[in-house]
């Protein structure tokens, strides 16, 4: 049997990142129907292509030598609860999201069930949407302030989420390689 190899993702894409997490517990805390295993590419489409399809990863190893379950699809566009993730799960979760047509960009963490850190960006209008929390190290150098007023400018691209999502955990626009384990699909109920 042939390896099943990784396929990155991200644009246009939403994503939780879960540290030391496992994926029937990552499917379970976002109470997802278990469909099964998939391969990446397939499980990906699905997940890109449908509003209610989410692929997790199997564990992946990445930033801060912890290593991390990726659950993406556009149905988690529509926001979740990371604290409350964070809290079932009993581990640090992270959000990101991208969608290059509205220059829609965001990124937050919770740990042990609070939120340590959350913003948002809409490059159509410039305007922060969310802003919690002081910004670490790798959002300044993704170019955000220290501090946000009314005098401060943002702007914000889709690469920026990528570098965040690199320090903190995975950039997923990475993932190569022989794949560790199939994807797990889940679906929302209707």
């Amino acid at each position: 049997m042939d390896t099943d190899v990784m396929t990155g993702f991200g644009g246009k894409q939403a994503w939780l990142a879960v540290a030391s997490g496992e994926p029937q517990a990552v499917l379970e805390a976002l109470g997802l129907r278990d469909l099964g295993t998939v391969g990446w590419r397939a499980g990906l489409d699905l997940a890109h292509l449908t509003d209610d399809r989410v692929a997790i990863t199997p564990p992946l190893p990445g930033a801060r030598g912890i290593s991390w379950v990726l659950a993406a699809g556009r149905r988690l566009m529509q926001g979740v609860d990371i604290v409350e993730i964070s809290a079932k799960l009993g581990a640090e979760v992270q959000f990101f999201a991208t969608h290059r047509v509205t220059e829609l960009h965001r990124w937050q963490r919770a740990a042990d069930g609070e939120l340590v850190r959350a913003f948002g960006y809409v490059g159509q209008t410039g305007e922060v949407t969310s802003w919690f929390g002081d910004p670490d190290p790798a959002e300044r150098d993704a170019g955000l302030p220290g501090e946000l007023d009314e005098e401060t400018t943002v702007l914000v691209a889709e690469r920026d989420v990528f570098r965040v999502a690199a320090a903190w955990s995975i950039d997923p626009t990475t993932l190569t390689g022989p794949a560790p384990g199939p994807l797990l699909l889940g679906a929302a109920d209707a």
